[in-house]
């Protein structure tokens, strides 16, 4: 576990989200960070299809990056909207 050094406006959204979704600051930080990253590696996933594949990560033991890179997170769609 280490440091991440954010700005102060940055730590009041995480403060202000997490207490809206019932999360810690650090699980909001979290939370955020596994979206960015599949949003990342997977451009052509909505954000519906993220929190599918992060639950089929969680019931498989975890988010582990060595398998979302590999992972094939179903069809690709026909046409991207550009939203996630």
């Amino acid at each position: 576990m280490g440091i991440v050094k954010i700005s102060d406006l940055m730590h009041e959204n995480l403060r202000v989200v997490g207490n809206a979704l019932s999360r810690s600051i650090n699980a909001q930080a979290e939370h955020w960070m596994r979206v960015g990253m599949l949003t990342e590696m997977h451009p052509e996933l909505d954000h519906r299809e993220i929190c599918q594949l992060l639950i089929r990560a969680e019931l498989a033991g975890g988010l582990d990056i060595a398998r979302a890179v590999t992972a094939q997170p179903g069809k690709p769609r026909a046409s991207s909207t550009g939203k996630h």
